[in-house]
């Protein structure tokens, strides 16, 4: 980095939002920094609410893990302020926080997440907060035969497409296990399936799919103009189900003072600078990253991380962040672990696809500073799939 700081007196850090990527960052810099950097992390809620086993809800297989954050505050070195970021002067380094208190900053990283917009009226919309309450009765129909053609919607911009795949499958499963009959097509704008993992383990997935007679409709751009009908852009195909599930759209948090898409995303490069911003990062799902991943939002984290440890005097050499994409797939059956390295996507990196017994299922969400105080109760959650 061009610009430095001496180590005394110590950088002062403002972290907004205590998702996975404000955690990751918080827990980072406390390894890296230490008392060069006194760090203020800013979040509304009381509670990290873990959500990538919530899937599993419905049936009745995992559940969404919940920390208080005063103690991952504490854990981390920062001191926790129950606000929201409402604006941020960059030429001052002054934030404004909703509450109408204003903080200067030396170094700012912003991880915000991006906002959840239910897709149809037609629709049951999947909210990762209301797991349960809104699929328990999809899957007590497919028990008992009620619904026998289901329809799982992935709209764009895409979430996280994971948990759609997840509930394709378990529900397959279900029925299967309940021996009736149940039709399941899956609707995503993905190329191919869960292409985010590499050619190799989108062949196992498709592979998979076809094995559990899962129709996959890919590059689809979906309405639904009435219940029961789903109609598919580009070619106007119909499909038509007894219930349709449909996950939610992201929306860009755009944080007055600091640049946006057209969505609301805010835009950055590969050190996860903001773009066009001096001493501002940004990472996790309100950023223009085109993947939207846990994972993938600790890692930008930790480049972010780098750079303002550097700026804080530390010697240390930051590489641009070309993340690795990782994760669990919960089948209802046996789990299976999808790895994808940069380039794997054109068949030039690492692209896994491996079946996972109990004792070796990783955690869901790979965080190199975050996930130790995750582990314990995550990987019981996440073996109980398998």
């Amino acid at each position: 980095m061009n610009e430095a700081t001496q180590a005394n007196p110590p950088l002062r850090v403002i972290i907004a939002g205590a998702g996975v990527a404000g955690l990751e960052c918080a827990f980072a810099l406390h390894e890296l920094a230490g008392e060069r950097v006194v760090v203020t992390l800013i979040s509304p809620g009381q509670e990290f609410v873990y959500r990538p086993l919530s899937i599993g809800e419905p049936f009745s297989s995992s559940w969404a893990e919940r920390y208080p954050l005063g103690p991952l505050a504490e854990a981390a070195g920062a001191a926790l302020l129950r606000d929201t970021l409402n604006s941020v002067d960059t030429e001052r380094r002054v934030v404004r926080t909703g509450s109408g208190a204003e903080m200067a900053y030396d170094a700012l990283m912003v991880g915000l997440g991006a906002s959840l917009q239910a897709y149809s009226a037609h629709a049951t919309n999947v909210d990762d907060a209301r797991m349960d309450d809104l699929l328990h009765g999809l899957v007590q129909d497919i028990e008992g035969g009620y619904t026998k053609r289901l329809a799982i919607v992935i709209p764009g911009p895409m979430p996280w497409p994971f948990p759609a795949y997840e509930l394709a499958l378990m529900a397959s499963r279900r029925a299967w296990e309940m021996q009736t009959d149940l039709d399941v097509t899956l609707l995503t704008p993905e190329r191919t399936p869960l292409e985010a993992f590499g050619r190799a383990a989108s062949e196992a997935v498709s592979e998979l799919l076809a094995r559990r007679r899962i129709e996959v409709v890919t590059s689809a751009y979906c309405e639904i103009p009435r219940a029961g009908m789903v109609v598919v852009h580009p070619g106007g195909r119909t499909v038509a189900a007894d219930r349709v599930v449909a996950f939610p759209q992201l929306v860009g948090r755009e944080v007055s003072g600091l640049p946006s898409d057209g969505g609301g995303f805010i835009p950055i490069d590969a050190y996860a600078r903001v773009r066009n911003v001096r001493r501002v990062w940004a990472a996790g799902d309100g950023t223009d990253h085109p993947i939207k991943q846990g994972g993938v939002a600790a890692q930008l984290a930790d480049t972010a991380a780098q750079e303002i440890a550097a700026l804080a005097g530390v010697p240390i050499a930051v590489r641009p962040c070309e993340p690795i994409v990782e994760g669990v797939l919960m089948t209802g059956g046996t789990a299976r672990y999808l790895r994808s390295t940069p380039g794997g996507l054109d068949g030039d990196g690492e692209s896994v696809f491996a079946e996972l017994t109990q004792s070796a299922a990783p955690p869901k969400i790979a965080a190199r500073y975050l996930g130790p105080h995750l582990s314990g109760r995550v990987r019981a959650g996440a073996g109980s799939v398998t």
